[in-house]
């Protein structure tokens, strides 16, 4: 059976996946009006207050839900000292947190299957990324060939071979025939593969990724739970979920008055084209952020943030990146120290995943975590530093239990370099090792 939310957009925006080979026809789903605005992020007052309960047909582990609604219910605009033109901040990752599976990874294999992806210029594949690697460009090239002219659309779907070699770069981070991909970038602010897809959509304009997006989740997310897709010839995901669990959480947000924010490493028109799928309205996303050509159309190169010029593409939403850009966007803040932590005023809440959301859930005063069996998140959030972290499984095929202990205080972080190290809590502390109790 559909969820709700799959309901919607299928009457929302099937017209719009029918367009998918015309992307210009794509006309966007209308926003919905804005909730709350003000100096800092254009919000104007709420003329009501009226908080809803989370849903209680909705399973949550343990006291989760009655943890959550405290959390809620603290600064709420039914409260005393709630500021109309200062609301107080929620943060959601998208991908795995919003969304069941992955939307950067079903817009990559929708441009790899359906022949979207664009010749380089000369052919010339290190074009795509500062960090691709000889032999990535090599393999490329070799798979890809030469013969189709640069901007024009490569036969992926035919040429299962040059798909198979995009696959294998983007998926495993190896060529085909063993060699690292992408490499030299920075790891708590870079993660080549998925800067990837967004290049890969260079070219387009954000209302033909749009329409690409619509029409590669539109099939995904109707299709049953655990069903495959075949493109080149690997067998990969094929279907999405919005999470119910976690779209009620949003409107409750939104009832008690939150100014309400995605913030992901997918590119940020894929995820602007969903987001109101959960009422978060396009403008309220914040994913990997491009530069435009004169005509509109997306480039390899990203938009800087903090100490991170315009161009200079060695940073993205992720890990630290992902703090950079709520404080940039969020709140304001465009000088070098965007990079820094926020400690006043701090987001209300925060909600991830995943090692690349540590950072900005470390900023936010409460941090709900879905267990992923992801070393980094799940040593911070089961370590707890202030009762301010929730653990709940994922609510759709969660993970079995990781049955030895999470080695926390030896190598379950990475460093920037990439190199294992102890994770380390708000004191500098070296986290003992965790054992995995919600699951």
């Amino acid at each position: 059976m559909k969820t709700t939310a799959t309901l919607s957009l299928f009457l929302s925006l099937s017209l719009a996946a029918c367009a998918a080979d015309d992307p210009e026809k794509f006309v966007p789903s209308s926003d919905p009006a804005p909730e709350l605005k003000g100096p800092s992020n254009g919000y104007t007052a709420r003329k009501t207050c009226n908080p809803s309960a989370l849903r209680t047909d909705l399973a949550w582990y343990g006291q989760n839900r009655e943890t959550l609604t405290a959390w809620l219910d603290e600064a709420s605009c039914a409260n005393r000292g709630y500021k109309h033109n200062k609301p107080p901040i929620a943060l959601f990752d998208w991908d795995n947190t919003v969304l069941k599976n992955d939307i950067g990874d079903a817009i990559t294999f929708h441009l790899i299957k359906n022949d979207k992806v664009l010749q380089p210029p000369g052919a010339d594949w290190k074009q795509t990324s500062q960090y691709m690697t000889d032999a990535g460009a090599a393999a490329l090239t070799a798979a890809c060939g030469t013969d189709v002219a640069p901007g024009s659309p490569l036969p992926t779907s035919t040429n299962l071979g040059c798909a198979d070699e995009m696959l294998s770069m983007y998926i495993d981070n190896k060529t085909r025939a063993g060699a690292l991909a992408f490499g030299g970038h920075n790891f708590r602010r870079m993660e080549p593969t998925y800067a990837w897809t967004a290049q890969l959509l260079a070219g387009y304009t954000e209302e033909e990724v749009g329409a690409m997006t619509i029409a590669a989740a539109t099939p995904m997310l109707s299709a049953p739970i655990g069903a495959t897709q075949v493109v080149g010839t690997r067998t990969l995901n094929g279907y999405l979920r919005i999470y119910d669990q976690i779209s009620d959480l949003i409107h409750g947000f939104h009832t008690r008055g939150y100014d309400v924010w995605v913030i992901t490493a997918s590119p940020n028109p894929v995820v602007s084209a969903l987001s109101t799928m959960v009422g978060i309205p396009s403008h309220k996303v914040i994913g990997i952020r491009q530069l435009k050509d004169s005509a509109g159309r997306l480039t390899y190169d990203f938009e800087g943030c903090g100490p991170v010029a315009d161009g200079d593409n060695t940073m993205i939403s992720y890990v630290e990146g992902k703090r950079c850009w709520v404080n940039k966007i969020v709140y304001g803040d465009t000088s070098a120290d965007a990079i820094l932590r926020r400690h006043d005023p701090r987001q209300h809440f925060g909600a991830g995943d995943s090692d690349t959301d540590v950072e900005f859930l470390r900023d936010s005063k409460y941090k709900l975590m879905l267990n992923r069996n992801k070393k980094e998140a799940m040593c911070l959030a089961y370590n707890n530093e202030d009762n301010s972290w929730l653990v709940n499984p994922m609510f759709i095929a969660p993970k079995a239990q990781q049955t030895s202990l999470y080695p926390c205080s030896t190598t379950a972080c990475l460093d920037s370099s990439g190199a294992k190290v102890p994770c380390r809590d708000e004191q500098t502390n070296v986290i003992a090792d965790q054992a995995d109790t919600v699951f």
